[in-house]
């Protein structure tokens, strides 16, 4: 899009909206600040006494946040092209939202933890029923069992055709090459229309 002024045109870059989602703990917000090149906008809260018969903790026994609405950042590629990135909340309560926040958006990458996998059944069935492309990204936390791709792809029994990708969320450049992922996936599966 351009629009002329008197003296120069001003060009509109491109908005490419992803979705970053998976369960409760699996380092959505850690990805999303970890390559935002804004200061991300966060909605989490303390969680409190009143969500210990609600919130699993299992297996992520440290963890004393959560999001509550969205995780929002921005990543410009050039003057033509910027991405927005929209982490969803994981807990079931919070789903209500995912509808709004998946509106539009090229494609999601379902954020997976070896250690609470059961947790990343909700995401890839939302995405697959709504026909959104995504890929699995699974988030190699310190002290996690190792598992091969094809472990995975086993485990969450998803199609060959969906990519599994080994990331650490915490790294910029590990977060990068999970969109850069999901960007070429996206394209391929468009061209394939």
């Amino acid at each position: 899009m351009v629009f002329v002024g008197s003296d120069a045109q001003l060009t509109v870059p491109t908005a490419v909206k992803i979705v970053i989602a998976g369960g409760f703990g699996t380092g959505k917000t850690t990805m999303v600040a970890s390559v935002s090149e804004i200061p991300p906008l966060r909605t989490e809260e303390l969680l409190t006494e009143a969500g210990v018969h609600v919130d699993d903790l299992a297996g992520i026994e440290g963890k004393d946040t959560t999001t509550v609405a969205l995780d929002f950042g921005r990543i410009t590629i050039n003057t033509k092209v910027v991405l927005y990135l929209f982490g969803t909340p994981g807990q079931n309560r919070f789903w209500f939202m995912w509808d709004e926040l998946a509106t539009g958006a090229i494609g999601a990458v379902v954020l997976v933890d070896t250690r609470r996998l059961d947790s990343s059944f909700p995401s890839i069935d939302f995405f697959e029923h709504r026909g959104i492309p995504f890929i699995v990204a699974v988030n190699c936390f310190d002290g996690s069992q190792a598992y091969t791709v094809d472990e995975v792809r086993h485990a969450l029994d998803i199609d060959e055709a969906i990519p599994v990708v080994l990331c650490d969320a915490r790294d910029r450049e590990s977060s990068k090459s999970v969109l850069v992922a999901l960007i070429q996936h996206s394209m391929n599966r468009l061209a394939a229309v």
